[in-house]
């Protein structure tokens, strides 16, 4: 299942975010991991929470973080819960190219039985109609 957290500058999604990720952790009987850019969760993400910084593997664009986030499941089975934060800017701000990666990974996601959660700094009424479906 994917989850899309959209809304302009401050509104108040990666808040939202690291509430859902902990509760995760708390709940979940495998591993959670979330993705970020840059290093500014990991005072708030509870520390049983894997924190990938996601510059430091150079992942740059939609096709990689697809590739990245479908590597992070070959390697561990025991995940439950993904979560990205600022996704659409990790997709260089292409709104096509991380629609096509949300719905390439709804699939992946609905295969695999995990939880995907994304925040993309992007006004609600601006996304598509094939993106609001999972807001």
């Amino acid at each position: 299942m994917i989850k899309l957290i959209a809304g302009v500058k401050g509104s108040g999604k990666t808040k939202s975010l690291i509430s859902m990720v902990n509760s995760a952790v708390e709940t979940s009987k495998g591993s959670v991991v979330c993705v970020e850019k840059g290093i500014k969760l990991r005072y708030d993400v509870n520390y049983n929470c894997r924190l990938i910084n996601i510059d430091e593997y150079y992942v740059f664009g939609a096709e990689q973080l697809f590739g990245f986030i479908a590597g992070l499941l070959a390697s561990n089975s025991d995940v439950t819960d993904i979560f990205v934060d600022a996704a659409l800017r990790i997709c260089d701000n292409k709104v096509d190219a991380f629609e096509r990666m949300v719905n390439d990974l709804d699939e992946l996601a609905d295969r695999y039985k995990i939880n995907v959660v994304m925040t993309s700094s992007i006004s609600v009424e601006d996304l598509s109609d094939g993106l609001k479906k999972f807001c």
